[in-house]
């Protein structure tokens, strides 16, 4: 049974959560569309509008989450049908950020058109121990916390987010490895070496990103006032942001992006086109000019 009190049911680290989610969202909605007006002046990747799906989906999110918290700090209990809706745009959200994720940790669309057979396992692994890991965070926030269900699903969340965490790292480490083996093999080195040093800078992104959102932003939870307990979730929120905004930045579809810059001319195009089954370049497809037009020859390296 839930207490009331003064200023609500919710304890007085938790009552500003739900203007906190609200305000986020905004910020989330605003980044979107700015996102999204970019998009409309450049040519652009699928990539691109899924991550704007992403921002939309992320800040439809916090608005059910704020919602959600103003019901249970006024009537002590969440109503059914706006609880369902967060879990639902929750779930959604942490799929489509971990797919994002992963895609461009592959180099898909920006350096290679088709994913591997060993990338598509990672696909399979990771998006359902993404569901696992949202589904059991959703168990968290519906249990009480005294309950011995409680930590046993909060072993699970944190075991399960841990993994997913490190394999979306995998993708990011083969397309280094590709990248540093075509920029010697194919006559295109500064184009590949600019690429190598983007991908390094993501890969490092992402590592920060991961290692403040699970370790740091707790360990201060932990060190701070309870009063000021709130600050967690603002810190997780704004580093998520942060992650977006940097994100967005280093693959904007503008011009003068060296990341996005398109091939000078036909063979060019062929060439981006090769497809490797490990990420390091087994089996490259080679284009060779002929009197009757192309041909592609297959050679396999060892």
């Amino acid at each position: 049974m839930h207490t009331q009190n003064p200023d609500g049911y919710l304890s007085a680290a938790e009552i500003p959560l739900s203007r906190l989610y609200l305000y986020m969202a905004g910020v989330f909605f605003t980044a979107a569309l700015v996102w999204v007006y970019n998009l409309m002046n450049y040519s652009v990747f699928k990539i691109h509008w899924l991550m704007a799906a992403l921002a939309f989906t992320k800040s439809t999110s916090l608005v059910f989450h704020s919602i959600n918290y103003y019901f249970i700090n006024t009537e002590g209990h969440p109503i059914e049908g706006w609880a369902v809706m967060y879990y639902i745009t929750h779930l959604l959200k942490g799929a489509l950020l971990f797919i994002t994720l992963a895609l461009i940790g592959t180099g898909w669309a920006f350096v290679k058109y088709i994913l591997s057979d060993k990338e598509k396992k990672i696909f399979m692994i990771v998006i359902p121990l993404q569901v696992l890991a949202n589904v059991a965070y959703i168990i968290i926030e519906s249990t009480e916390e005294g309950s011995s269900e409680y930590y046993v699903w909060k072993e699970i969340l944190f075991l399960v987010d841990l993994i997913c965490c490190g394999a979306i790292l995998f993708p990011v480490v083969w397309s280094i490895r590709h990248l540093q083996e075509a920029s010697s093999t194919d006559g295109k080195a500064a184009m590949n070496l600019e690429k190598l040093k983007l991908f390094r800078h993501y890969y490092v992104m992402i590592v920060c990103y991961i290692y403040f959102t699970r370790i740091i932003a707790i360990l201060l939870k932990i060190t701070m006032p309870f009063r000021w307990q709130w600050c967690y979730e603002f810190l997780v929120e704004v580093s998520t942001l942060i992650f977006f905004v940097l994100t967005g930045y280093k693959f904007r579809p503008a011009s003068n992006n060296p990341y996005l810059q398109l091939p000078q001319d036909e063979d060019d195009v062929e060439n981006d086109e090769v497809v490797t089954e490990s990420g390091a370049l087994e089996g490259i497809s080679k284009v060779k000019k002929t009197s009757n037009g192309r041909e592609r020859q297959k050679e396999s390296t060892l």
